[in-house]
């Protein structure tokens, strides 16, 4: 491995060997989670401004009528074979949900697992160079952690935040006649399992590494001039999962248009040859129930919809005439934003694919 230049995506030690899964597509069943998390019972406290009831992107905390602190947390296993990317990913994913909840992160913490007696301890240094560099562009710093030794390397942040009381951002007050904004390409749960597969070309594998450890803070903060209804951000559930978020929490329908959401290149090819992460079959299985797919639409397509995303791009329900100008105002700034579709009316979640 390169010593001098833990960037280098070119390395000698390949991270996704070490582990069955990789990124956001290692997590549980979204079923299997919601039949355990029915049956914990919910702690009342008056403080508690968004806790678990909608499933929302991080907790939200009152302080006072001025202050509350926004708290999340996210880890995963490798989905990159380089160490200092694998941090730096796994930094901007965890941080996204700060930022889908239009606050501002404040500092982090570390959360480690790593396999000591099968890995140099270089590899954990570059790991965590990654996520501290990654959340210095961030404008904040890692106050320690907690690391523990595990046979399967794992890397993630507790991130707390902060907000106005008055100023929060939930997946849950989208309004029909609301547009949908997509802040990333989908694409990136396929093209990691081409990565662990090593079917991935160089260049596809270094843009959506790029792409992965792109912050949401640029997208955030030009959506915060704008009255957004409300947001999430795309990751481990997939697109149609996490919209189906909005669409129950909100009591709203929605459609989106297939040939507007952006793919990132290589995905459709990976997707036809059936290079699908476990996480994503799991995804297109969960979401069914509430998903109308057009007739026409292929079953690679409707995976792609449903595919596991790592550190994926914010989901904007905002007013009809306020869409156009925060997309032009996005893309200006270099933002891979896109019109995906919009909340049609008032319902019990039904997603419509066209």
């Amino acid at each position: 491995m390169n010593k001098t230049d833990p960037k280098n995506i070119s390395t000698t030690i390949r991270l996704t060997q070490f582990t069955k899964g990789g990124g956001c597509a290692c997590k549980l069943r979204p079923q299997d989670l919601e039949t355990v998390l029915d049956q914990i019972p919910v702690m009342n406290d008056t403080h508690v401004l968004v806790g678990t009831d909608n499933h929302d992107d991080a907790a939200v905390y009152k302080i006072n009528n001025e202050t509350a602190l926004v708290e999340t947390v996210d880890f995963f296993t490798p989905v990159v074979d380089n160490p200092y990317w694998f941090g730096a990913i796994a930094a901007a994913n965890a941080l996204s949900d700060i930022y889908a909840m239009g606050a501002r992160a404040l500092f982090a913490l570390n959360i480690v697992g790593f396999p000591s007696k099968t890995l140099p301890m270089e590899v954990l240094k570059n790991i965590l160079t990654g996520a501290q560099q990654k959340c210095k562009e961030a404008g904040i710093p890692i106050l320690g952690g907690h690391t523990i030794d595990d046979e399967d390397p794992k890397y993630g942040l507790v991130v707390t935040g902060s907000i106005h009381p008055d100023r929060i951002l939930t997946n849950g007050n989208a309004r029909p006649g609301d547009l949908l904004i997509l802040t990333k390409p989908l694409g990136t749960g396929i093209i990691t399992s081409g990565i662990k597969k090593q079917l991935t070309p160089e260049n596809i594998k270094n843009n959506v590494i790029r792409q992965m450890a792109t912050l949401n803070k640029h997208a955030s903060e030009i959506m915060l001039k704008y009255p957004v209804s409300s947001c999430t951000d795309v990751t481990g559930f997939g697109l149609l999962g996490h919209l189906s978020e909005m669409t129950h929490a909100s009591k709203t329908e929605a459609t989106v248009k297939y040939e507007k959401i952006p793919v990132l290149p290589y995905t459709e090819k990976l997707a036809m040859e059936n290079v699908i992460p476990a996480g994503t079959k799991n995804n297109y299985d969960y979401t069914s129930p509430f998903v109308d797919y057009a007739e026409n639409l292929a079953c690679y397509q409707k995976m792609i919809l449903n595919d596991a995303q790592t550190s994926g791009g914010l989901l904007i329900a905002i007013p009809g005439k306020h869409a156009h100008p925060l997309l032009d105002d996005l893309i200006k700034k270099n933002v891979n934003a896109h019109i995906i579709g919009e909340f049609t009316q008032t319902g019990t979640g039904k997603i419509h694919v066209r």
